[in-house]
């Protein structure tokens, strides 16, 4: 097992390099550069843009700008963001916390929810709890998230729920009591959380049911029954353990997720994240900026992907990966 898991570490380069070469000279093929806004300023001579693209080594080839940053990210640098005017890490850090909150509380709702739903709906097949339960569960993988977005906030317009509409905090969140930001925080949470965790919720609950529908089939169940076991335990001890087990790679995709799978909820919703980051990156053509992002995106889908095979092994003894 340790010998796989620094193979994996290992191949984390190659594919660094892979993702971000191929991206990189995507961003190159977009007309202009990131100073082409700035020499449009009356203000800004010849000069001034001849020593900007020199520091940026935006007057050398795309290949040699590449090779250069990807030197300086093997030292912990980054690059500079030319729409921010300071490191790249500074700049990622500044939002980074803004979407593991928003993200790791629209997975805890949605996990929580979906495995005891998914359970009860798989138990009671066919029931009208079941019926009821998959027909939410079928709108909620439909509907887009940024369609989600809108109506819900359309509704809290429309209907006066009085939560707030975009931010993170109020303005005068500064004068508040600990527990006065707390509540907010979770305020300006509520519209975000929803909709974030709604097709994640319907997903893992559709997911659940099927698999614990094929277990509950399976001859070791009926087995399990005929000794005399309550249905209790054999539902949640031994049906449960063993149809858990595709969901632990959904969570391994979503834990690489957990920094840029809530980008278009983010800019829909207006929430200070990643991901309207990322879309000021891209359309100001701050490439330094847009390659820190998917550097990190890329390495966290790694991880995850690692923690996600790591916890198979450890809930499943049958699964080596001697």
């Amino acid at each position: 097992m340790y010998r796989y898991i620094i193979r994996r570490l290992i191949y984390i380069i190659p594919m660094l390099l892979g993702i971000s070469s191929l991206s990189f000279f995507i961003m190159q093929l977009a007309p202009g550069d990131a100073l082409t806004q700035m020499a449009l300023s009356p203000d800004v001579t010849e000069e001034i843009m001849e020593a900007m693209r020199a520091r940026f080594w935006l007057d050398q080839p795309p290949y040699m700008q590449y090779f250069r940053w990807i030197t300086q990210l093997f030292r912990g640098d980054m690059g500079h963001s030319f729409l921010w005017h300071a490191p790249v890490t500074w700049v990622i850090k500044q939002r980074v916390f803004n979407s593991l909150l928003l993200t790791v509380v629209s997975l805890i709702v949605a996990w929580s929810l979906a495995i005891p739903i998914g359970i009860h709906s798989a138990v009671n097949q066919y029931s009208w709890s079941d019926k009821l339960l998959t027909f939410f569960a079928f709108i909620g993988v439909s509907i887009p998230n940024w369609f989600l977005g809108l109506l819900l906030l359309y509704l809290n317009l429309s209907r006066g729920w009085g939560l707030p509409i975009g931010g993170m905090t109020s303005i005068d969140f500064a004068e508040f009591t600990f527990w006065e930001k707390v509540v907010d925080l979770a305020r300006h949470m509520v519209l975000p959380v929803i909709v974030l965790s709604t097709g994640t919720l319907a997903s893992l609950m559709r997911y659940m049911r099927s698999n614990l529908l094929d277990v509950l089939r399976q001859d070791f169940v009926t087995t399990a029954r005929a000794k005399g076991l309550s249905e209790r335990v054999v539902i949640y001890k031994h049906a449960v353990r063993n149809a858990i087990n595709p969901l632990i790679t959904i969570f391994g995709f979503q834990l690489g997720s957990i920094l840029s799978g809530a980008s278009l909820t983010e800019i829909v919703m207006n929430w200070p994240g990643i991901g309207s980051l990322m879309l000021n990156a891209v359309q100001g053509q701050d490439y330094y900026l847009v390659m820190g992002n998917l550097v990190i995106g890329a390495v966290m889908l790694i991880i995850g992907n690692l923690t996600a095979d790591i916890l198979l092994a450890a809930s499943d003894p049958r699964i080596r990966y001697e």
